[in-house]
């Protein structure tokens, strides 16, 4: 089957509950992540939303074959202090190991250097190792872990920063 790839910048309609629906089903599935996860992503992805800067935010989708597949997003807001945040990626099941991560990722910080960004840190947690590739492959370096009980779970959070 032919696979077509294609990153969209911005907002469209419906992308928001795509993105948190995504999150919640596959984090629940995966990691036994409750409620409160989910609405935390909705309410996070939905704030940010509210207040993008072109200039230092930026947010992708992408698709296969004209579906939803994935999706990234810079938050810029804290640029100045400890970087812009890299949130919200996520690809579909059915659709990793066929680039769109890879894709995203690229995207995402060659907008950073763009926009000027020093570093970029995300927050994730251990176990995601796939993931974890993808943010090697690209510079990321893990500078701090923890343990943490949230989401109705114990997890090991990590932080991965890229000095750019």
């Amino acid at each position: 089957m032919q696979i077509n790839k294609a990153v969209l910048t911005g907002y469209f309609p419906g992308v928001l509950g795509k993105i948190t629906e995504l999150h919640a089903v596959y984090y629940h599935e995966h990691w036994g992540f409750d409620i409160s996860f989910e609405t935390q992503v909705g309410m996070e992805l939905c704030e940010f939303m509210r207040r993008v800067r072109p200039e230092s935010d930026g947010f992708w989708t992408a698709l296969v074959n004209g579906r939803f597949a994935g999706s990234i997003a810079i938050d810029g807001s804290q640029a100045h202090d400890e970087g812009a945040r890299l949130r919200w990626f996520i690809v579909e099941p059915s659709l990793q190991g066929c680039g769109v991560g890879g894709t995203l990722i690229q995207t995402a910080i060659e907008f950073c250097r763009n926009a000027r960004h020093k570093k970029v840190f995300l927050w994730t947690f251990k176990g995601l190792d796939s993931a974890r590739y993808l943010y090697e492959r690209q510079g990321f370096r893990l500078t701090e872990e923890h343990d943490v009980e949230q989401w109705g779970t114990n997890i090991r959070e990590q932080k991965f920063v890229l000095t750019l």
